[in-house]
């Protein structure tokens, strides 16, 4: 094992005053699911908005004089850039941080705000991090790595100091897991704090490289990735992270968009947290599969950074997938009171009609019909079966039900 409890020591030594330490928060709507207590722990609304600073404050601050005075570089779409930015800023030690042309507004300015000098390069992660390395070599610049490198997990481990300090009787930890940087520290620190403690990463299902790469017995790259949860969308475990995962074959579970946004509205709306999708995958394994996690649980809400735009989206697919907002398409008859009589139903049944939409160019209609999209929001799944019902007993013809 590279990174050891007292290297973690360590880091926690240096990150005082630096992170701001949070009580954990308990997540009552969470626990009558689990039939126990359960604890998130709010790196959503540490400095930089994630847990990310904890790595790169504790990987610069170990810098020389020397590497200190060449700068620091970086290559992010997001939490890493902001983490780094702020940590090179309290350090006095100029960075610079490649960003993808595409990278979200609001995670670009605050990137600038903290001190950084923002770059763009490409439109991927991986050719701005290959931007990134070409700056290192030509400036003599540091690079510092997201989640592969010894300091960076001893950093990010200092949150399972706290998960075991906070909760002395704790028995499980749901750990969002990207990289790895964070599921492995953690792992170090409660394997020497909590040894019995259980440890589980989450990942994003159409973003898990993990899963293959433990089967396979070392990193194993994903040919693609699609998922809103863009802060652990990570097509390569590193190295450093990937071994203390594998020597303490912590399992990694994997989880849906659908539970993904499911989780933001439910942190959103009943612990009053705004939580990013990446961050709120250890919640949404934890709420699809509650009888899998013994308490008190212990669950890491990884960051807080989301632009509003995105947040909106992600939302209404959130409230879709609890059937609180449903998307009906309804085939009637082209004629005068169609669409009133459709209305009239669904406020019969006390839905809110949100927005309606006529279409009469789809060849697949006859000539003396109509389909009608209606957007409705529901109270839940009860009512939104009783809303499908009613209009299909009133002889309407839904073709589609989302």
């Amino acid at each position: 094992m590279t990174v050891s409890i007292r290297d973690i020591e360590a880091a926690e030594a240096r990150l005082g005053g630096v992170i701001r330490l949070f009580p954990p928060v308990r997540a009552r709507w969470l626990e009558d699911l689990v039939g126990g207590p359960v604890f998130l722990f709010t790196e959503n609304l540490q400095r930089a908005g994630s847990f990310k600073i904890r790595g790169a404050y504790n990987f610069i601050a170990q810098l020389s004089d020397d590497q200190k005075s060449r700068g620091v570089v970086a290559a992010s779409a997001g939490n890493h850039a902001q983490g780094v930015a702020l940590a090179a800023s309290m350090l006095g030690v100029p960075a610079t941080v490649f960003m993808p042309e595409e990278a979200s507004i609001p995670k670009v300015q605050a990137t600038r705000d903290y001190g950084a000098d923002v770059r763009f390069a490409g439109s991927t992660i991986d050719e701005s991090v290959e931007a990134a390395l070409e700056f290192a070599k030509a400036t003599g610049a540091v690079l510092v790595h997201p989640y592969d490198s010894e300091n960076i997990v001893a950093g990010q481990g200092t949150l399972g100091l706290e998960m075991a300090a906070s909760v002395p009787d704790l028995h499980t930890a749901v750990v969002c897991t990207g990289g790895g940087g964070l599921l492995a520290g953690i792992t170090i620190a409660l394997a020497d704090r909590a040894p019995n403690v259980r440890v589980v990463g989450a990942q994003a299902t159409t973003a898990a490289a993990y899963p293959a790469s433990l089967a396979a017995g070392h990193p194993v790259r994903l040919e693609q990735m699609a998922t809103m949860a863009d802060g652990i969308a990570v097509g390569l475990p590193g190295e450093v992270p990937f071994g203390v995962i594998a020597e303490h074959r912590i399992p990694i579970v994997t989880v849906s968009e659908d539970e993904i946004s499911r989780a933001v509205v439910m942190l959103l709306e009943r612990s009053k947290l705004l939580v990013e999708p990446g961050g709120a995958a250890a919640t949404a394994a934890v709420m699809s599969n509650p009888g899998a996690y013994e308490p008190p649980v212990a669950i890491t809400l990884s960051g807080g950074n989301v632009d509003s735009l995105v947040l909106m989206r992600i939302l209404r697919h959130g409230l879709a997938a609890a059937e609180r907002f449903l998307t009906l398409v309804v085939r009637a008859p082209d004629r005068p009171g169609s669409l009133a009589r459709l209305l009239n139903e669904i406020q019969r049944m006390r839905a809110n009609v949100v927005d309606v939409d006529h279409n009469r160019l789809d060849p697949s209609l006859g000539v003396d019909e109509v389909e009608i999209v209606v957007d409705v929001e529901t109270r839940g799944p009860a009512h939104a079966a009783e809303v499908v019902a009613a209009l299909s007993s009133a002889g309407f013809t839904l073709t589609s039900i989302e």
